[in-house]
């Protein structure tokens, strides 16, 4: 029986050392699980943060009109970027450069059809390009030499 009692007390002792090393355990990882939630939240504010000026970045972007301006002479999708873009948050500059790269696109196609002056024509509508396309750089509204303003008058409404 003597030797029952010492099992009994020895299983009794190593259940107590179980359940203290359980309760061990237990408090380190609360400790642990508590230490990652203050982690998690600075990440999730500083991630916030990081969001916020982001998006503050982003508008000023978008509603810069030199931007708006410099898209639109990347070919006619970028013209068509560049408008609905525009549309979204008018800009003088950005408005100015559309109606502009208007005049230019339909001039270069009409060019495009008529031979050998049509080409010659287009080639002159290249440097136009180039000369507004380093007016929409500068962020000037420097008008096309020659049509500019004529370009101004009829696309208005842009």
């Amino acid at each position: 029986m003597s030797d029952e009692k010492n099992l009994s007390d020895d299983l009794n002792d190593m259940l107590g050392d179980a359940k203290e090393g359980a309760k061990k355990a237990a408090d380190k990882a609360s400790e642990i699980a508590d230490d990652a939630k203050e982690k998690a939240k600075a990440f999730a504010n500083e991630a916030k943060e990081t969001a916020s000026e982001f998006a503050d970045d982003a508008k000023d972007v978008l509603s810069d009109g030199k931007n708006i301006a410099i898209i639109a002479h990347i070919t006619l999708i970028g013209w068509i970027i560049a408008l609905v873009m525009n549309n979204n948050n008018k800009s003088e500059l950005g408005s100015y450069y559309i109606r502009q790269m208007l005049g230019l696109i339909i001039l270069g196609f009409v060019f495009m059809f008529i031979p050998v002056i049509g080409w010659i024509l287009n080639l002159v509508m290249l440097v136009l390009w180039g000369l507004s396309l380093i007016g929409a750089l500068s962020g000037e509204k420097k008008p096309t030499p020659v049509l500019g303003e004529h370009f101004q008058n009829w696309f208005k409404s842009l």
